[in-house]
């Protein structure tokens, strides 16, 4: 739903009702409280003449709403009221999720997606309800809430983690969004810390809520067949990296990252990753009906409901993975990638670009060098600034990458919902023995929901 197209009825219905299924949909904001909540909160419905609804926390705020410190809308899911309804809009907010309005201005990312920034400012009033500086600063300041409240950070700490230039940029903002300072939200977190002092909490926990159901199982799965040795470890319920620890709280209908307290710093960096990896922004109720209406792909969304697919934690790693994987079985390539891995300290682009990697075919080898050569010198961005279409066009003019590692790397490391590796041959044995240009031809009913598609064929 866009801001436009809120309907003040059925959204007071489902405040009322308390269904699970609206949080993150829409915010309801009491007008003689001046408070806005998720469609979750326990407090009792306000009257229907006194409310008012908006499609982001950040219209919420922007209409002069501070959020509710009960039921708490930071912690809600991601609002998908743009979700396949504006390509620059969705392009728009990974690139917020990456920091891109954290140094710089709602020009220069308009800039980067090739649009002028009155409109963009246009498309982000009419979806979100707020323009893309105001889309930040709310993300901003929620993070930053809930590392006042799981942490014992001092308050410079905090305001960097958040992404805030300043010090003074932080209290105005956690000011201006909760109606009191950041020390006074602190306090209220808990009422034990205001009479005696607590030891520094080990670990910062974040919550990341998303829209159920979810699939953690199928996604998990994913992740323990494909681990590097010595990067990552994942089963039914965790997934770490390094120090970091993810683990699955279905009852809370999140995914709960784990990071150690002394690297705070990272934290804003953590979150975007992680919710990239987990897919925590999609729609599966959304996507279902979509996809539902395939006679085949029907009794998969059954088995799987609430399909995700599986991101990366770096989406330079995740492309050297994919041309490492080209014909190759999946326990071959994880093996050729943990002793890349431990050779190499990791996958940073300006070490592979200076070698040409020994134990796999000479062209394979030439390809991620070219690949590595291409992104540190900044030739080839992995990042959604482009469409699709620009993207498969960048990746396969560079040597060694053709439509379906282009695809895969699309799909994954850049959350491209459409990305659809029709070559694949699993893909097309399990859609009934299709011969790539039919299977291209049958997912245009699937679109722009493909690469979920793909997903539940991969499952059979």
């Amino acid at each position: 739903m866009t801001s436009d197209e809120l309907d003040h009825d059925l959204c007071y219905r489902a405040a009322r009702s308390r269904d699970a299924r609206f949080d993150g949909r829409f915010f309801v904001a009491v007008k003689t409280t001046g408070i806005y909540c998720r469609p979750i909160c326990p407090a009792r419905t306000p009257l229907k003449r006194n409310v008012h609804f908006y499609p982001s926390a950040a219209a919420a705020e922007a209409g002069g709403f501070r959020p509710c410190l009960r039921c708490r809308p930071e912690v809600a899911p991601s609002s998908a009221a743009w979700s396949g309804t504006s390509a620059t809009v969705s392009r728009a907010l990974a690139l917020i999720d990456d920091g891109a309005l954290d140094d710089t201005n709602a020009d220069a990312l308009a800039e980067k997606l090739g649009v002028g920034a009155r409109h963009l400012r246009r498309l982000f009033v009419h979806h979100l309800g707020a323009p893309p500086n105001a889309v930040a600063q709310t993300r901003r300041a929620h993070l930053a809430r809930v590392l006042l409240e799981q942490s014992a950070l001092p308050m410079t700490h905090i305001a960097e983690a958040a992404g805030f230039q300043s010090l003074r940029r932080f209290n105005a903002a956690m000011r201006e969004a909760y109606g009191r300072p950041p020390r006074e939200l602190r306090g209220r977190a808990s009422a034990q810390t205001r009479t005696q002092p607590q030891p520094p909490r080990p670990t910062i926990d974040i919550r990341l809520g998303y829209r159920g159901p979810y699939d953690w199982a199928a996604l998990s799965g994913w992740l323990q067949a494909r681990a590097i040795n010595g990067i990552e470890a994942a089963d039914g319920r965790t997934y770490t990296r390094g120090a970091l620890r993810a683990e699955h709280r279905p009852d809370q209908r999140s995914i709960v990252v784990s990071i150690p307290a002394g690297e705070s710093a990272t934290v804003q960096d953590v979150v975007r990753r992680a919710r990239r990896l987990f897919d925590v922004a999609s729609d599966p109720l959304t996507i279902a009906t979509q996809l539902k209406k395939d006679r085949d792909l029907a009794p998969l969304l059954r088995r799987h409901a609430g399909i995700r697919v599986p991101g990366a934690w770096d989406p330079f790693e995740l492309a050297v993975r994919a041309i490492v994987g080209q014909q190759v079985s999946v326990a071959g390539a994880r093996t050729i990638l943990g002793r890349i891995a431990a050779a190499h300290g990791g996958f940073a682009p300006e070490v592979l670009a200076e070698i040409t990697l020994p134990g796999m075919p000479r062209r394979r080898a030439e390809s991620i060098q070219a690949l590595a050569q291409a992104v540190a010198n900044g030739t080839v961005k992995l990042e959604r600034r482009a469409t699709l279409d620009e993207t498969i066009a960048m990746l396969t003019a560079l040597p060694g990458i053709g439509p379906w590692t282009a695809h895969y790397i699309a799909m994954r490391a850049l959350g491209e919902t459409d990305a659809f590796p029709a070559g694949d041959l699993i893909l097309r044995r399990n859609a009934g023995n299709l011969s790539e240009k039919e299977l291209i031809r049958r997912a245009e009913a699937w679109r722009p929901w493909r690469a979920y598609a793909a997903m539940l064929l991969w499952t059979r």
